[in-house]
């Protein structure tokens, strides 16, 4: 959905904003909830991050320092 449709148009139920350039995805299946972690680079271009499952309510702090580790590392944007 995410690559047909592009994050500006994806609603609350499916993206979140978090801080800075990076976003929370969210996704839905029989067997449970993902969530996973992106930024936004120049033009359309997503980087995702990290990505897990959703086992309780709030997302795990780890989860959280692991994409943003990655975010300092991958740095698709321009200074």
């Amino acid at each position: 959905m995410l690559e047909n449709v592009g994050r500006d148009q994806l609603r609350e139920s499916h993206v979140r904003h978090l801080e800075g350039k990076l976003w929370e995805l969210r996704a839905k299946s029989k067997e449970g909830g993902a969530r996973g972690f992106c930024v936004t680079a120049t033009g359309r271009r997503v980087v995702v991050l990290h990505v897990f499952v959703k086992t309780s309510r709030r997302t795990p702090r780890q989860a959280l320092v692991t994409a943003k580790e990655r975010m300092i590392q991958v740095r698709p944007w321009p200074s």
